[in-house]
């Protein structure tokens, strides 16, 4: 009995029990719902982060490998406090031949903080870069910087060569190095850029701003051919005479385009911080100098031009002449009676001051004017000479410049004025820059088809029988004029301190080149004699240029006997009843 009460008690507590449980059991499985609701929520949130992650590093591990060139980062290191833009536009020569363009190159910088051990990390760098300075490396790495630059463009193989060291806090940064692959050839026109790709000189400087924002290339009016063989018989003749420097220019005169121009000595423009004052000095527009006879060329155009004497006519070249302390005299006297044409073939300075003497100061200063000799040359490139001029210009100035002294001008600007004469009388302003027009350049009179026919003549009476001889290159009828003049000094002159130049034009029945070659100081040899002269020493360098550059220009031989080209050039030597000695 008792039991069964007992069994009955414990049926009614596990009742109450149940009923109790019933509430909480309902609560329990909705909590649980949210939990797992929320925590689907979190999970799916995670997902999608993770897949826009991975997304992210996708599209960013396909933009290096497949789309960015294989280079390095322009900007290395965070510590680099900017970036390194060097793109800057190509020039090449008139027929596409690449003068200067970019070279991506990587440059070696240091952060001093991270290197563990400066002393053996310079003593090691300078077995891989042996032109670095130990003392100065670990004085560099020393420092507390996060930055120091210890050696920029790097070939290669230096790069190679630092890597394989293995030491920390050394790194590399890319960028493009301005480079000249033909090294110093047309080193003064091209100019050269700084390690930071500005221009400094030459071209570069002078279209700094077009080559930065273009990316089309800039275009000369050289030819490296030609400008090659230039500079090549420049450079023979300045080693076979000693000079202490030469400079040649080659133009064409119907339009004034320059096809070549070299100054000795010169440089390469890849390592220009190495070169020389002397070496960066543009004698072809920089320099200005007294240049002698050639200078007649213009006196007698001017007399013909002016009608003050015809080529039948002549002056008295029996005694020099004396101006108050100077006196005019000639370096071959005749001590006769000369003919225009024996003047110019003798070149006779008594003859020729005569000449301008009748020409007159004005009109010599206005004949010089218009040929644009009385200012810098107008010409792409910083480096240009301003003339020396009288000041101020006297009757004796006016018979001394006649044949070249007491008035210094570039031989840029001589073989501006030498185009006019022997083109039909048209100044043309000097260029570098090749025009994408095919319509003539603007050009302006300044003597007559007439006289500059005559002037021609007179040229090639000096390489056929005067003082030229030497420039004589078979079958290109080459025409032109000696210089020969003392340099000034101290008020004077000094002796045996010669400018020595020969300026010709070819062929002379039509020209179309006019060349220039000049020496600075050439010492004569056993082969001339002793002799420093234009004649004997720059008329050679013209017969070879011509000879080698005439067949790449298109200029054909011809045949110097031939009639017809004597009824061009001839000069009737016999008038009025005078003879010329010569004959």
């Amino acid at each position: 009995m008792i039991f069964s009460r007992r069994k009955l008690m414990s049926k009614k507590r596990r009742g109450r029990q149940r009923a109790a449980s019933k509430p909480c059991a309902a609560f329990t499985d909705k909590r649980m719902e949210h939990v797992v609701e929320v925590s689907h929520t979190r999970i799916l949130f995670a997902g999608a982060m993770l897949m826009l992650a991975f997304g992210a590093i996708s599209v960013r591990l396909i933009d290096i490998a497949l789309l960015q060139e294989a280079t390095e980062p322009r900007v290395a290191h965070s510590t680099r406090v900017e970036a390194m833009r060097m793109d800057r536009a190509d020039i090449v020569d008139r027929n596409g031949v690449l003068l200067a363009t970019n070279l991506n190159t990587a440059s070696l910088y240091a952060n001093p903080r991270k290197i563990l051990d400066p002393n053996e990390a310079a003593r090691q760098l300078i077995t891989a870069l042996p032109e670095l300075r130990e003392a100065e490396i670990q004085r560099l790495l020393k420092t507390d910087r996060a930055f120091v630059w210890l050696r920029r463009n790097l070939t290669p193989r230096q790069q190679q060569s630092v890597n394989a060291l293995g030491i920390p806090g050394l790194y590399f940064q890319s960028a493009e190095t301005r480079v000249y692959p033909n090294g110093p050839l047309a080193a003064h026109i091209l100019g050269f850029a700084d390690i930071d790709n500005r221009g400094i000189a030459g071209i570069e400087r002078s279209f700094d701003t077009s080559l930065r924002e273009n990316s089309e290339p800039l275009r000369l009016t050289i030819d490296t051919r030609v400008q090659h063989a230039l500079q090549d018989e420049l450079l023979k003749a300045k080693v076979e005479f000693n000079a202490i420097g030469a400079t040649g220019i080659i133009m064409d005169v119907n339009n004034g385009e320059i096809l070549a121009m070299a100054s000795l000595p010169d440089y390469d423009p890849n390592y220009a911080g190495q070169a020389l004052p002397d070496q960066r000095f543009n004698r072809a527009t920089l320099g200005v100098y007294e240049l002698g006879s050639t200078f007649k060329i213009f006196t007698a155009a001017m007399a013909l031009d002016y009608g003050v004497v015809k080529m039948s006519g002549g002056y008295d070249a029996t005694e020099p002449i004396r101006v108050s302390r100077f006196l005019i005299r000639d370096y071959h006297a005749k001590k006769r009676w000369l003919s225009v044409p024996e003047i110019f073939m003798y070149s006779s300075n008594i003859g020729a001051a005569k000449m301008a003497q009748d020409v007159g100061t004005e009109a010599q200063q206005e004949f010089f004017g218009q040929l644009g000799m009385l200012h810098p040359a107008r010409v792409e490139l910083p480096e240009v000479g301003a003339p020396i001029i009288p000041t101020p210009w006297r009757p004796v100035s006016t018979m001394t410049i006649s044949y070249g002294h007491g008035m210094a001008v570039s031989p840029l600007q001589l073989v501006s004025g030498v185009s006019a004469m022997v083109n039909g009388g048209l100044v043309h302003r000097a260029t570098l820059i090749r025009s994408p027009s095919t319509e003539p350049r603007a050009a302006k009179r300044i003597i007559s088809a007439r006289t500059s026919l005559e002037v021609r003549r007179l040229m090639r009476l000096v390489v056929e029988t005067g003082t030229g001889k030497n420039a004589a290159a078979e079958g290109y009828v080459v025409g032109g004029k000696t210089g020969t003049a003392d340099k000034p000094a101290n008020g004077g002159y000094r002796r045996r301190s010669l400018i020595s130049s020969f300026i010709g034009a070819f062929p002379m029945q039509a020209p179309r080149y006019v060349v220039l070659a000049l020496l600075d100081e050439p010492q004569g040899n056993k082969a001339t004699h002793g002799y420093a002269t234009g004649g004997w020493v720059a008329a050679p360098i013209v017969k070879r240029v011509v000879a080698r550059v005439a067949p790449l220009l298109g200029v054909r031989p011809v045949d110097e006997t031939a009639p017809e080209l004597h009824q061009v050039l001839d000069i009737n030597l016999n008038r009025e009843g005078r003879q010329l000695a010569s004959y």
